[in-house]
């Protein structure tokens, strides 16, 4: 549990997990709605991807990133709401 929560600290990781909330993306897709570089998409995606919050299929020639399982997407959901509520 410690790996998960040191892994959300960063920024750029918990704004994909957002993205990815919407649906599956690809790396340039990322790039796009972040406006940042594929090499910090990739490095924030790989980490993810090692502790089995995000997963990767392939599609033709793109890898395509989405959240593992259900249990991903209801935690993220459950912290925006927590966060809302205390607004």
């Amino acid at each position: 549990m410690c790996q998960i929560f040191n892994a959300l600290q960063c920024t750029t990781r918990l704004k994909i997990l957002f993205l990815l909330l919407q649906g599956e993306m690809c790396v340039k897709e990322i790039e796009d709605a972040l406006g940042m570089t594929q090499s910090s998409i990739s490095h924030s995606l790989k980490h993810l991807r090692q502790l089995d919050i995000v997963r990767m299929k392939k599609e033709g020639r793109f890898a395509v990133y989405y959240l593992a399982d259900g249990h991903v997407e209801l935690f993220m959901s459950m912290c925006r709401e927590h966060v809302e509520e205390t607004k």
